[in-house]
């Protein structure tokens, strides 16, 4: 696999309704201009490299494609800053905080281990006005509040996952290679055609319903790559309601995957040289079929697509296709994976 280098810089938009800092990445995997709203990053705008045809100064396309999307950037950034605001008066990792676990609010205790005891534990208990997740610190123990719920997670993580692989693979006809559950951060699950899935451990934290959708979603690609009517047929054999499901995980995200945070909501980190990449990507099979989603709020929030159009300056317009999301969040993330099922942590526009 070839390696491409991508740089980024910090940049300001200066928009009618004031200026929105965002961060310039130019990628050689890149075709086109894409725009991307990211939790922790902030406004991500990704073009290519200088070398490709029309693309030397990206900045006045950049900024007149903003200026064009500008309420949409804003409902966006505002929605965001909302989710952190109340992901941060929840109080972080402190005793008496709340957090989650199988969709359940859970009181945080938070207490020293017994004398000799040199590792941090977890346990689960029905408390007197709520149900707890109780952490002992052993002294000794090195390790952060979050590592050592992390550490609990995620085991109880894989045995959901596999309970619920088990109950659906056989009856959709499939059979993994491969499970691995780790900390995905654009995706909730993914599948390979070599039959391998992934899925993130915070799926723990989200209702039965909603980590089981997840598991029969990546289960039917293993039967049909794709989005179409046939794949959302094959998926409400299964789990009817997968739609629900699907958007509570949307409208939780940002709290899901902040939820072992020891601190505020991080401000938007700095620009910097990424460096080298892994260029992975995957070229789709005849006959594969990716056609957009019918359901356009389904696990992501807005796409749209803008670029330059001989003598039309910038052309935007509303897009569902589930394209431009994959190619925008593997950018970010340095990969191209065959599927994946995207979490809705980023709002994202695209242009050819």
């Amino acid at each position: 696999m070839a390696a491409v280098t991508v740089t980024e810089t910090d940049a300001l938009a200066r928009l009618p309704g004031g200026p929105v800092p965002y961060t310039l990445r130019r990628s050689p995997r890149s075709r086109g201009l894409r725009v991307v709203i990211h939790p922790d990053r902030g406004v991500v705008v990704t073009v290519p490299t200088p070398g490709r045809r029309g693309w030397t100064d990206p900045e006045r396309l950049v900024h007149t494609f903003l200026v064009e999307r500008e309420p949409w950037l804003r409902r966006h950034l505002e929605r965001l800053a909302r989710e952190q605001a109340g992901l941060a008066a929840w109080g972080g990792l402190r005793d008496g905080a709340s957090i989650r676990f199988r969709g359940a609010l859970h009181r945080l205790r938070i207490e020293p281990a017994r004398p000799g005891i040199r590792r941090s534990s977890v346990e689960r208990v029905g408390g007197e006005e709520a149900d707890e997740i109780v952490v002992r610190l052993a002294p000794t123990d090195r390790r952060s509040t979050g590592a050592v719920l992390e550490a609990w997670l995620k085991p109880l993580a894989r045995a959901a996952i596999e309970r619920d692989i088990a109950r659906h693979a056989s009856a959709l006809g499939v059979s993994p290679s491969a499970i691995t559950v780790r900390d995905q951060r654009t995706r909730w699950g993914s599948a390979s055609r070599e039959g391998r899935l992934a899925f993130s451990w915070r799926l723990i934290l989200a209702p039965p319903e909603a980590l089981e959708t997840v598991v029969i979603h990546e289960l039917a690609h293993l039967r049909l790559f794709g989005h179409g009517p046939r794949f959302w047929e094959i998926v409400a054999s299964r789990r009817s309601d997968h739609r629900t499901w699907r958007h509570w995980l949307r409208d939780h995200s940002t709290e899901l995957h902040g939820a072992l945070d020891e601190g505020p909501p991080p401000a938007r980190r700095p620009a910097q040289r990424l460096g080298r990449e892994t260029d992975a990507t995957t070229t789709p099979r005849a006959g594969d079929e990716r056609s957009p989603s019918p359901d356009r709020s389904g696990l992501h929030r807005a796409c749209a697509r803008a670029g330059p159009r001989r003598g039309q300056g910038v052309v935007v317009e509303e897009s569902p296709g589930e394209q431009c999301r994959r190619q925008a969040q593997d950018d970010l993330a340095g990969q191209r994976p065959t599927d994946e099922l995207l979490d809705a942590r980023e709002a994202v526009a695209h242009g050819p």
